[in-house]
């Protein structure tokens, strides 16, 4: 049985600040975008646009599991046994932090996982001072922390962080080299991967 994940393709295109940082306007509810017909598309809330692409059809199905991203299509596509099992939108990273291609493998798999170079410089109250920073190039105010962002079902395939995880998805590459997923096909893809598991990404 197919479980559809909704999304909707763009025609605009707008800047982002990162892998798990998003810019402001891709996560107000006000925010308004050109649809790949041409019509307004008003974004309902920051899980991102109805996908009519996403699906799984890999429950009860045996077989190794692999996984093939494609960067030119923004697709995951899921295998067991060689057979495609399942189908996820993604966005990967955008001009400047692109997700590298190559043969890699499943070497961390967390649940909880929240980013140690993206997030928020928060006060002691947990209120944002400063939003969407970079650890490495973004200085800290006196008085603040830093409050990572939040990166769940993580599955990472290189040692210098990059990974699968739920995230928003504004319909192009986006992040900041990680590969974003509905969260609804990154639980299922976490949940049928283990450590060693196949990735191949290609562009």
């Amino acid at each position: 049985m197919k479980l559809p994940i909704n999304f909707i393709s763009l025609a605009a295109v707008a800047v982002l600040t990162g892998c798990a940082g998003y810019d402001s306007r891709l996560t107000s509810s006000t925010t308004q975008y050109l649809g790949a017909g041409g019509g307004i598309v008003e974004k309902k809330s920051s899980a991102g646009f109805p996908d009519t692409v996403s699906y799984w059809d890999g429950d009860g199905v045996s077989g190794s599991p692999s996984i093939t991203i494609d960067l030119r299509e923004q697709k995951a596509l899921f295998y067991k046994g060689g057979r495609l099992v399942g189908v996820s939108m993604i966005s990967s990273g955008r001009e400047g932090y692109s997700t590298p291609s190559g043969n890699f493998k499943i070497i961390q798999k967390s649940k909880d996982h929240v980013s140690n170079l993206y997030g928020d410089y928060v006060d002691a109250a947990g209120n944002v001072v400063v939003s969407n920073v970079g650890v490495k190039s973004d200085p800290m105010p006196a008085g603040t922390r830093f409050r990572g962002a939040p990166m769940p079902y993580f599955m990472r395939i290189t040692s210098s962080g990059v990974g699968m995880h739920a995230g928003f998805l504004p319909g192009f590459p986006a992040s900041h080299g990680c590969i974003r997923m509905p969260e609804k096909m990154a639980q299922t893809f976490f949940m049928n991967i283990s450590h060693g598991t196949p990735v191949r990404v290609v562009n």
